[in-house]
Parts: structure tokens; C-alpha cells; sequence
């Protein structure tokens, strides 16, 4: 007796061409959706990183002046942090109110994008954060001693005190 063999059929069961095409489709559309957007957040979220070093850069000034009323407010930026000192010892030079990664932030790359300068007297300051060509945001921000900050829509240095309450405040 003879035992009837059994053909078996062959399947495929790979993708073809034209699917993985259509999926590779798909996937760039979304990524042509996603990437503007990612970009715009990560330029809002630089300007948000900018404008709240501004602020901590205000609120240090305050403390300088509280701390050094017969010197004013810090005459630049580098005299609010700590000067490399550990521990930090509170002087006019090195008064131990910001980090110093804000503090030396006054060269290019600066901090985030931005560049930093904090000039002051002994009846006023400026602080302002003006972002590096092609990797800060698209605006530039500053603040004096009325404690409100305000925002250059071009992007360019502010070059002083006047020319920054000429601005319009942060929305």
C-alpha cells in the first residue's frame, strides 16, 4: 500500500514593495507634521530659559544693592556670582547670588543660546540676554530696576537703560 504524499504550497509571507513603501510614506508625513513644531517649541522654551535667567539676574541685583548699598547695584555680571571660590565668601568682586555658569554667561556660547550682561550703578541697572546667531531663540530680552521684563521682537542688543523701557513688556 502506498502512502499518498502530501504537496505543500508555498506562501509568502514577507511584505511587498509597494507596502513598505506606503508605510515609509506615512511615516515622513508625520515627520514632516512633527518637525516645525518640535522646532517651535524648542525656540519657546529657549525664550522661556532666557527671560527666567534675566529674572534671576534682576532678583541678584536686588540683593547686591541690599547687600553693598554704598557700591549700588553690580557694576557687570561676573561680580554676582562666586568667582570660582569654594566656599564662596561674599564680596563687591564675588557676592555668591548666582551660579557661575550664569555669571561667566557674557561670552559667546553663553548659557542656552544667550548672551548675558548685567551693567549697573548706584542708581540703576540693566540686565539683558541677547541670543547667539543660529542657536538662541529669535528675541532678545532685557529688564532695568522697575522689575519688569521686557522683549526686543529683532533680536538685537539693547544698549541701555532707555532703550529698554522703550520696549514692550514680556507677554
Amino acid at each position: 500500500m502506498r502512502i499518498p504524499v502530501r504537496t505543500r504550497v508555498r506562501t509568502s509571507r514577507g511584505f511587498s514593495i509597494i507596502e513598505l513603501l506606503i508605510v515609509v510614506a506615512i511615516i515622513l508625513i508625520i515627520a514632516a507634521i512633527a518637525v516645525p513644531k518640535l522646532l517651535q517649541a524648542r525656540l519657546s522654551a529657549t525664550e522661556a530659559a532666557a527671560v527666567a535667567s534675566v529674572r534671576t539676574i534682576t532678583t541678584a541685583e536686588v540683593g547686591y544693592l541690599t547687600a553693598y548699598p554704598s557700591v549700588g547695584y553690580a557694576a557687570q555680571l561676573s561680580d554676582l556670582g562666586t568667582g570660582g571660590a569654594t566656599p564662596c565668601v561674599p564680596l563687591p568682586t564675588s557676592a555668591c547670588l548666582i551660579d557661575d555658569s550664569l555669571a561667566t554667561a557674557s561670552a559667546a556660547p553663553g548659557k542656552g543660546g544667550y548672551i548675558y550682561t548685567a551693567t549697573g550703578s548706584l542708581g540703576t541697572f540693566l540686565v539683558t540676554a541677547v541670543p547667539v546667531s543660529n542657536t538662541g531663540g529669535a528675541r532678545s530680552f532685557c529688564e532695568v530696576a522697575d522689575n519688569v521684563p521686557r522683549v526686543n521682537p529683532a533680536g538685537t542688543a539693547i544698549s541701555n537703560a532707555a532703550a529698554c523701557m522703550g520696549l514692550q513688556p514680556v507677554q
